[in-house]
């Protein structure tokens, strides 16, 4: 890999990424607390010991506390919860300490890239890089440009997919940009007719699966990726979110992450 990777966060998508980037370059994960880079830690460990027949040392991701770690980064991707004023502070942060050449990047799967740019005052070198849960084995990367990226941002941006061995579609700066602006409405639609039919949710996950061929059901799916974030994104993309979906985030019960969902985990 031709950049220096850092990654801005310590959840899923930042840990998967920085696990996969690991196979081929080392990586510097910026975690906000001791307690958040302790469990970042654990969590690239065991990604990186899940690669088939090609193990990463986990020791290739360098987990600190210090924004100004990243400053030797020449590539830095801001990957924290997706909520707009979150995520704008953090980049506009981002700026102050990233080299002058680097690129800042989003990993935000439903906001405005071209606002996210703005709060990181580098429109020209900047990039949504929507990667897909679980990252390593999730091929597709959603490439989103503002219109004021440069030439080399874009290029720079498509060899780094590239180097993660992702296939890069570049989408339109559109709510939900093409995956989540098709499949929520859909997932929202699975909840509403559970409500309407009484349904369960193993009943409405296997219709799916067995009858459509998908991998996983809309409802199991929703619990994986987190009720609180699909929330998020079906508030980005106007999409209308199922009452009983918005009960279940009120309470706490955000999927597999909280242990309890739709699903009841252990």
């Amino acid at each position: 890999m031709d950049e220096r990777l850092g990654i801005a966060g310590a959840g899923a998508i930042a840990c998967g990424l920085a696990a996969t980037a690991a196979r081929t370059a080392e990586v510097v994960l910026w975690a906000r607390s001791d307690g958040s880079a302790q469990r970042a830690r654990a969590r690239v460990a065991k990604t990186c010991a899940k690669f088939e027949g090609n193990p990463v040392d986990p020791e290739r991701v360098r987990v600190v506390t210090d924004l100004e770690a990243l400053a030797t980064a020449t590539f830095v991707v801001e990957a924290v919860v997706e909520d707009q004023g979150h995520k704008a502070a953090l980049l506009n942060d981002l700026a102050d300490h990233a080299a002058p050449d680097a690129v800042l990047a989003t990993t935000t799967s439903s906001l405005s890239i071209a606002d996210l740019a703005l709060a990181a005052r580098r429109p020209g070198q900047f990039v949504g890089l929507h990667v897909f849960n679980p990252v390593p084995r999730m091929k597709l990367v959603e490439l989103v440009f503002p219109h004021t990226a440069t030439t080399e941002t874009r290029t720079r941006a498509q060899a780094l997919c590239q180097a993660l061995e992702k296939t890069a579609v570049e989408v339109p700066d559109i709510p939900g940009f093409v995956v989540n602006r098709l499949l929520f409405p859909y997932l929202f639609s699975a909840v509403e007719l559970m409500s309407e039919t009484l349904l369960s949710p193993e009943d409405v996950d296997n219709c799916m699966m067995l009858g459509a061929g998908q991998p996983m059901g809309p409802i199991a799916l929703l619990d994986f990726v987190g009720l609180d974030v699909a929330q998020a994104i079906g508030e980005a993309i106007g999409a209308t979110i199922p009452a009983k979906l918005r009960a279940l985030v009120a309470k706490g019960c955000l999927g597999r992450k909280s242990g309890q969902g739709f699903y009841t985990y252990e």
